[in-house]
């Protein structure tokens, strides 16, 4: 079991509008990246172990083996995991914030064929009507006060988001990579919508990571990598990756903009792209052994992925049944079945964030702790 610790220490003074770290409560939208078990409560969508097995010892409501890099977000910032807002069940608590995002979220409105009907839209949709059922409570009785937030926590609170990496997936299966680019400008104007909507309704505290390399997810390179020319020299599809570069050029550019608009908020920028490619650049010298290989999953190597059949599920293939295989030590890969991260490169990006170096503006002038992370 390999150990990826970390302690930081920070001591650069930059003056600058930046992040405070001191939030009562933290709102968060996304897709599985950040989803703490909306679709799962949402659809009756079904995760199967061994989902979950290394921190939550079952599944979770995460698509991971442990948690995702918002949990040690919320760690860091000494709040608890968020609970997600469709989780009914086991006395969710709200606040200290609430968690929108569910997997397989897109930015632009679902279609019929998508895999999850939140979309950006409808998560800043549920964002207000949690804000106005909460506040109706707390002015009906204070007996609801250990449950909810106050109402100054939605102007002092943190709202994050991690969005826009489904768009761009999904429109690969149909779109050539010309198309996929020419959509990119209708994506973020449907996000900076959201976003205004939000500021509009009193959010001062942004905090916005763009798009992961998505052409070194495993499922895209099983998909669409077939033709080593199509690939880069970390064995990802150039192509995806490429989308997601652009992508994050015109989120970055948007993000700028909001910041000059939105003069008395923070709107603060996380560059998640660059800490993943270095992490699948550089894996080994992390202390990972497997870059590109699911821990979970079916056919062996390079890829250990199948498309028909996801983390922890039997199926008869053939006539024959056929189930996923599982890693013996998920600290070695960084992928964890295929689309997912592990919770071992989660910690080692969350520790990446937690630097300050990735974010516009930088924040470890805002440090007011000496960060020594409980992971």
């Amino acid at each position: 079991m390999k150990h990826h610790g970390v302690l930081i220490i920070f001591c650069i003074a930059y003056a600058t509008n930046a992040i405070e770290f001191n939030y009562p409560a933290v709102f968060n939208f996304g897709d599985s990246n950040s989803d703490t078990g909306d679709l799962v409560a949402g659809v009756g969508e079904h995760l199967d172990p061994p989902n979950g097995q290394t921190y939550f010892k079952g599944p979770s409501g995460r698509f991971s083996d442990g948690r995702l890099i918002i949990d040690f977000l919320m760690d860091a910032m000494d709040l608890p995991f968020l609970n997600a807002y469709l989780e009914a069940l086991g006395v969710p608590n709200f606040r200290k914030g609430c968690n929108f995002a569910a997997a397989g979220s897109t930015i632009l409105p679902s279609g019929p064929n998508s895999v999850s009907p939140f979309s950006f839209g409808v998560q800043v949709a549920q964002f207000f009507r949690f804000k106005s059922r909460v506040l109706q409570l707390q002015a009906k009785s204070r007996k609801f006060n250990k449950y909810l937030p106050d109402e100054d926590y939605f102007s002092k609170g943190l709202y994050m988001f991690d969005i826009g990496q489904n768009d761009l997936a999904g429109a690969f299966y149909s779109k050539s990579f010309d198309q996929v680019v020419a959509s990119i400008p209708l994506v973020l104007v449907e996000f900076e919508t959201g976003i205004k909507l939000l500021y509009d309704q009193g959010a001062r505290n942004f905090w916005i990571h763009n798009t992961g390399p998505l052409g070194c997810l495993p499922q895209n390179i099983a998909k669409f990598g077939t033709d080593p020319t199509k690939l880069d020299a970390q064995g990802c599809v150039s192509a995806h990756n490429q989308a997601a570069n652009l992508f994050n050029i015109q989120l970055h550019a948007l993000v700028a903009k909001l910041q000059a608009q939105f003069s008395d908020a923070n709107v603060t920028h996380i560059d998640v792209f660059t800490i993943k490619s270095n992490l699948i650049a550089n894996y080994s010298k992390y202390g990972f052994e497997q870059a590109t290989s699911a821990c979970c999953g079916y056919g062996g190597p390079p890829l250990n992925y199948n498309n028909q059949l996801s983390c922890g599920q039997v199926k008869i293939i053939n006539g024959s049944s056929i189930t996923t295989t599982v890693c013996n030590d998920t600290t070695e890969y960084v992928n964890w079945d295929g689309i997912h991260y592990t919770e071992a490169a989660n910690q080692h990006i969350a520790s990446q964030i937690l630097t300050g170096k990735f974010s516009d503006p930088p924040f470890a002038d805002k440090m007011p702790f000496l960060l020594n992370l409980k992971f």
